[in-house]
This record gives structure tokens, C-alpha cells and sequence, in this order.
């Protein structure tokens, strides 16, 4: 820098934030420049999204100070934030179904004419005019419900550009996208860094912040370990940072020959939550002891294909066939737990676990009624309290007792807790959805050596993953998914991301190369 100080647009010094007992924010410290992107890292519950919280508006620090552009500046809303050029994205996008994507920019102005056509085209010409800039393109005159996922993310992006940001902060922006969607996305931030603007990313995904970010903040336990130029690391390094030990990240699995076929699905169709079918024809097969992945953009089915998998959802059309046995389309999920199939699901708070109970209660809650867990059809917990210890041990979920309500764990110890429950019922068939999803690489690294092992013993798995570097890690075979049905398969070693990239966007490479 020539010996001159640098200007930096944010600046966030000592920062303390508590929640209750829990010391979230531990004079933690952040510097962003202008016209650079900036990634912030940090496993669950280091910080990180306590401390954009804190710059967005939505919490005060009880100490520290925050300087946007050298002067100090209170923030005592997102109103306030709004007022001063930060705009926050969320990963759970915040926009008005039943709106078109113009009326979400404009919801909340003051002064204007719903029905004044020279005012609504004006704000058309001034979004219209953003789109071009940044390259954001969606369709603006429809309903937000009609859109993509992607097409909604760069309504919000627009929505926060619109109101003046220059200080933009995104939440795991990719969570949702198509490989393609997503580099079309960084695209557009490199749009924005080049117009001078501070982008600011948390995310758990080490590629991206190496292909994309500037330069990196990694956040430990409250506080701030290290911010560095990204040609300065790399990944292992960054993991290390982020966990404070050296982490095995995701590398490809090593294959085992599969055995013969444990589920096979033909021609299945079931109808969505919208009365449409969600799957249509539907076609694949799991053999044991492999990892089949099913990759697609999140809503084409891939909820409805495990529901109906694990006695959660009919399916109407079609066959499917576990161990030989053709399965009614009416059995319960008492059913089949009972045949051997486990379930991960999307939602573990909502579906796997019950919040209020003990850990102790969930970990029985499959096997309570069998003879062993309750003879004479009494339950005698403290016989399974020393075998429900070594198995908290054996999976590593951090609690504080056997009885300590599920909700007051973390996401990540909730997760191996699912993980631990399911497995000590010894499926044999395996359906994980998202089963990193949300969770930082340290428990990331436990997750996936937990599939490997299931795989090498010769459980079958069916992993469903918007994820696309998840997929390509620890599938043996990879089938897109798109609108319902199977778009095509590779196997692990003959895979390439960018036609897998293409098929889960309903895009065939020939169709693409026409266009």
C-alpha cells in the first residue's frame, strides 16, 4: 500500500455481544474495504452470523464500535443500517409470495402511486437499469412464486441495490444454486466489487472463497483468529483455522464393490403439496453397499422422492421394490423403519427430533417398543441410560446429560445425535437429505466418514443433496435431477460438473450448444 493507510468501508472493533451466559461475540474485530469481496468464515456458533447481524442492524453489541468509511456510527436498527448503505441478504429469502418481483423492490416506499402508470414505469426503467448493470436478470412482472430459487436470490440482491447498498453482506448465497446459477452469481458480485461496492460473504464452502473472495476473516469461538489475502492459504489451512486441529476435507471416498440391487423404484409418480405431480415416471436403484447421489436445484422432487421412500407420502404410479419385497404404497413409517430403511431428514428439528424431549428420549424413540427395549411392554430406561452414554460418546455429541432437552443442543451435535439414532438401528438402507446442510466442517468431516463407513459395511444410501461438491465427493454414482425425473447418471470417475451442472437446470449440453 505504498505506506499509506488503507480505507476500509466497514470496520467493526471489539465487539461483545452475550445471549444469556453464552459469549457469542468475544471482542471480536472485522475490516472490509471498498471494492473487494470479503469471505467470513467460522464454524456454527463461532460468531460470525452474530457479528453481520450486529453491522445489519438486527443486534446491538453491548461494546465496541463500528466505523463505516472512518466514522464511527450507531446502529440501532436494520432501519439504520438500511438508512446507510448496508443491505443483508438472507439464506431464507424474506419476499411476498403473491407479489411480482417489482412490487417486492418497491414494497414499503413512501409517497408512491400503486396505480400511477408513470411512476411504475419509471421504477421499471430504474430496475431495468440495475439488471443491466450487474447482470441480475430475472422475470419482473411475475409472481415471486413463480420463480426459481435463483431468480428469487437476484430479487433480493436487486432489492438491497435498489435501496442504495454499497455495503452488501450475504448469507451462504450458493446454498440454493446450480453450479452455473452460481458462477453467474459471482459474476455479478465481481460486478459490483468492480462498481466499488463492499461484498461481504459467510459460507461454509472453501472452493468458492478461494475462486471468488479477496480476502478471508476466520472467526473461532467468539473471536477473530486471522484475516489474510486469499493467495496467502488454502483450504487446509482454512479448515485448520476454522476448527483449531488439521480436518480431513471431503476427498473422494474410496470405492467398494456394490452388492446386489436393495431398492429398485420404476415409474413412480406422486402428486406435490400443489396437487401436481412431483415425480413423473421416476425411475432409479440403490445396490448395497454403494452411495447413490441424487443432485438437483431444491423443489423438483427431491422432497417428495424420500418422503415417499420413508412412509411419509403415498406415491399413486408405479413400483417400488426393498429387498426383493414390491412395498405397498400405503405403509407408514412404523413400516418402514421396521424393513430396515433409516431416514435423515431435510429438517431435522421439524421431522428427525423431537425438541422438547431428552436426548435420552430421542435416541429410543425407534426401537421403544421392540422386546428388547421394553419387555412385558414396560420401558426401563436406566438399563438403556450406560449404552445411550457409549453411543453419545461413539458419535461425539457434546450434552451435558442424557437428559438435557435435544432443543438446547447445537445443530451440529443434533445432527450427529440423528445420526447416532438411526445408525444403531443397523439399516439397510439409508436415505440422507442434505445431511451437511448448515453445519461447519468440522462436523462436516464427522458426517461424511460416517457415510463411508455405513457404505463400506454395505448399507445402501440414497444421498440427496442440493450440494453439488457433496454429491461428486461421496457418490459412487450421480443421477440429476429435474421437474420430477431422472435426467441422466454418471459414475464418480467418469463425472463432469459443468453437464451435471446443466442437467439439474433441466439444460441438456446438446440443447445448450444449439441455443
Amino acid at each position: 500500500m505504498n505506506g499509506l493507510a488503507v480505507s476500509y468501508s466497514v470496520e467493526m472493533n471489539g465487539i461483545v455481544k452475550r445471549f444469556g451466559r453464552v459469549l457469542a461475540n468475544d471482542h471480536a474485530t472485522f475490516a472490509a474495504r471498498p471494492g473487494e469481496i470479503h469471505a467470513l468464515l467460522g464454524e456454527n456458533g463461532a460468531g460470525k452470523s452474530t457479528l453481520m447481524s450486529i453491522l445489519s442492524g438486527l443486534y446491538r453489541p453491548e461494546a465496541g464500535e463500528i466505523r463505516l468509511y472512518g466514522r464511527p456510527v450507531p446502529l440501532q436498527s436494520p432501519k439504520d443500517a438500511s438508512a446507510l448503505g448496508i443491505g443483508m441478504v438472507y439464506q431464507n429469502f424474506r419476499l411476498v409470495p403473491t407479489l411480482t418481483a417489482v412490487e417486492n423492490l418497491v414494497l414499503g416506499e413512501r409517497g408512491f402511486r400503486w396505480l400511477g402508470r408513470s411512476w411504475r414505469r419509471e421504477k421499471e426503467e430504474e430496475i431495468g437499469g440495475l439488471l443491466d448493470q450487474f447482470g441480475l436478470y430475472f422475470p419482473a412482472d411475475r409472481p415471486i412464486w413463480q420463480l426459481s430459487l435463483g431468480e428469487q436470490q437476484r430479487v433480493e440482491i436487486v432489492k438491497v441495490l435498489y435501496r442504495g447498498a454499497d455495503i452488501i453482506v450475504l448469507d451462504e448465497p450458493t446454498s440454493v444454486l446450480t453450479p452455473r446459477e452460481a458462477a453467474d452469481l459471482f459474476r455479478a458480485l465481481h460486478q459490483m466489487k468492480a462498481a466499488g461496492k463492499t461484498v461481504i460473504l459467510t459460507t461454509h464452502k472453501l472452493k468458492e472463497v478461494m475462486a471468488w473472495a479477496d480476502r478471508i476473516t476466520v472467526m473461532r469461538k467468539g473471536r477473530t483468529v486471522r484475516t489474510m489475502e486469499t493467495r496467502e492459504t488454502d483450504e487446509k489451512e482454512l479448515a485448520r483455522l476454522m476448527v483449531g486441529r488439521d480436518v480431513m476435507l471431503a476427498g473422494a471416498a474410496p470405492r467398494t464393490a456394490p452388492g446386489e440391487v436393495l431398492l429398485r423404484v420404476r415409474d413412480v409418480e406422486v402428486i406435490g403439496e400443489h396437487g401436481r405431480p412431483a415425480l413423473q415416471g421416476l425411475n432409479l436403484e440403490v445396490r448395497r453397499g454403494e452411495i447413490v447421489g441424487v443432485a438437483g436445484v431444491a423443489g423438483n422432487g427431491q422432497r417428495e422422492l424420500a418422503e415417499c421412500l420413508t412412509g411419509l407420502r403415498p406415491w399413486n404410479r408405479g413400483t417400488v421394490e426393498f429387498e426383493g419385497e414390491s412395498l405397498s404404497p400405503r405403509l407408514s413409517a412404523k413400516d418402514m423403519i421396521t424393513r430396515g430403511i433409516g431416514h435423515i431428514p431435510e429438517d431435522r428439528m421439524k421431522t428427525g427430533l423431537a425438541g422438547k424431549l431428552s436426548v435420552l428420549d430421542n435416541l429410543l424413540l425407534k426401537s421403544y417398543r421392540s422386546r428388547e427395549c421394553s419387555p412385558c411392554g414396560l420401558l426401563f430406561l436406566r438399563r438403556w441410560e450406560r449404552r445411550m452414554e457409549g453411543l453419545i460418546h461413539q458419535f461425539d455429541v457434546k450434552t451435558p446429560s442424557l437428559h438435557t432437552a435435544v432443543q438446547q443442543l447445537s445443530g451440529g451435535n443434533q445432527q450427529k445425535l440423528l445420526f447416532a439414532r438411526e445408525i444403531e438401528q443397523h439399516p439397510h438402507l439409508l436415505i440422507a437429505v442434505h445431511p451437511a446442510q448448515g453445519l461447519d466442517v468440522g462436523v462436516t468431516e464427522a458426517v461424511y466418514r460416517i457415510l463411508m463407513d455405513l457404505r463400506n459395511e454395505g448399507t445402501g444410501i440414497l444421498l440427496i443433496s442440493e450440494d453439488l461438491d457433496e454429491v461428486m465427493h461421496l457418490s459412487d454414482r450421480i443421477l440429476m435431477m429435474c421437474a420430477g425425473r431422472i435426467k441422466g447418471e454418471f459414475t464418480r470417475d467418469r463425472s463432469d460438473r459443468e453437464t451435471i451442472g446443466l442437467l439439474m437446470a433441466g439444460v441438456s449440453p446438446g440443447e445448450e450448444a444449439a441455443v
